[in-house]
């Protein structure tokens, strides 16, 4: 097998298994702050949306200076770091008392993790730039993967070991994803060298390249639809109670959450075969007008049942946005920028997330948790519109079928 195929699946399975114990807490984290003395819908959804954000907040900041570290010493060793820190920090919101304490945590968690950012930077690197949309949409299945069956697996645990069980077997998957990158994941890394005096004056600075009208354009594409994934997580078992679920709204959220994993992981892997042959852009405006319009029916579901299938639906514009959004960057950022390139894309997903996290739960809580899903629908509406004139199309391109090199 050639070895960046073997590098991209060993990646893959690692990152299946970091996603999952991420997601399993998403589905009881609102009555585990019940447990905690929470005890209103307000303080619930305040709690929630703080703690979901607030690692987010500190991820904005540190991501470009391990994604600068990963440039330096290698992106393996980042990918290591996110997975055996995040073992840790989930596994120890087990003995929380406090929502103080799963807040704590979550700022070390944001601050010190990162898995999706380390990964995707480490398969920039390998993985041939003609089988960049199919490595990526493998990349972002794995993510879709995990946030489905994460959450669905959660639900269920939540009901039957209970919620503080339930964050050690969180911490136990993320474990075992560093296990297989320490034994299956090569990377063949170089140091760079010290660049003379002549080549410093021609190269393109990190900030030019940032500043560029398409990475700008990106950096946006990819807060606003962090933002939109980031508001729905601690909304939705909240929602479910709202709609008639109340008695089982951990598992009702993770099917609905799972559905929409499903959707999108399929769907990645499709859209990112496609990218390649057509080019990316055509598929990324696409897919973020068509996340913007299925916004719509999860503010109008009246049942469970509905907004289960909204949120379906939903995972098949949003499993085409990362791949094609990641390959883009990939292209736009030379080899040896790409880990603090996606560093600081990474930032403005962790933006989108604090945003998403804070906004949506401040809207839910103090006018209507159905105009939150409706702001950000059109929040995305409008970004289609932008990329649509602000990314060249010679990101559009067609191209014969690569073999299964």
């Amino acid at each position: 097998m050639v070895t960046w195929r073997r590098t991209l699946y060993a990646l893959w399975l690692a990152q299946l298994l970091s996603i999952i114990g991420f997601n399993l807490r998403i589905p009881f984290l609102p009555f585990f702050l019940e447990d905690l003395g929470t005890d209103t819908f307000e303080s619930q959804a305040l709690w929630a949306g703080f703690i979901t954000g607030g690692g987010a907040a500190l991820m904005a900041i540190t991501a470009p200076m391990w994604g600068a570290l990963a440039d330096r010493y290698g992106r393996r060793m980042m990918v290591l770091r996110a997975m055996f820190v995040a073992s840790v920090t989930i596994s120890l919101m087990a003995l929380a008392t406090s929502p103080w304490h799963l807040l704590g945590l979550r700022f070390v968690e944001g601050a010190a993790t990162g898995t999706v950012a380390a990964a995707t930077t480490l398969i920039a690197t390998v993985v041939p730039k003609e089988r960049m949309g199919y490595a990526m949409g493998m990349m972002q299945m794995a993510v879709f993967s995990g946030s489905s069956i994460g959450p669905f697996i959660g639900g269920i645990l939540a009901d039957l070991i209970g919620f503080r069980a339930t964050f050690v077997a969180a911490g136990g998957f993320l474990f075992l994803g560093g296990l297989i990158v320490l034994f299956f994941v090569t990377e063949n890394f170089q140091r760079p060298e010290p660049k003379t005096t002549e080549q410093q004056a021609t190269q393109v600075s990190t900030w030019s390249i940032m500043i560029g009208a398409s990475m700008l354009a990106m950096m946006l594409v990819l807060l606003v639809a962090r933002t939109g994934q980031s508001a729905a997580q601690p909304l939705v078992p909240l929602f479910m109670g709202q709609l008639g679920a109340e008695g089982s709204a951990a598992s009702f959220s993770g099917i609905a959450l799972g559905l929409m994993g499903v959707t999108s992981a399929i769907s990645s892997v499709i859209l990112g075969r496609l990218a390649d042959r057509i080019g990316p852009r055509s598929i990324l405006i696409f897919a973020v007008a068509l996340a913007g319009v299925l916004y719509f029916p999860q503010a109008g579901a009246q049942s469970p049942l509905q907004f289960i299938i909204a949120m379906g639906l939903f995972g098949v514009a949003i499993g085409g946005i990362m791949p094609t959004a990641s390959a883009i960057v990939a292209s736009l950022a030379p080899m040896e920028r790409r880990g603090i390139i996606y560093g600081f894309t990474n930032s403005a997903m962790s933006v989108g997330a604090f945003i998403g996290a804070i906004g949506g739960t401040l809207i839910a809580a103090f006018i209507d948790m159905r105009f939150a899903f409706v702001v950000l629908g059109v929040s995305m509406l409008l970004t289609a519109i932008y990329i649509r004139f602000a990314l060249p199309k010679s990101l559009d391109h067609g191209r014969q079928v690569v073999p299964n090199d």
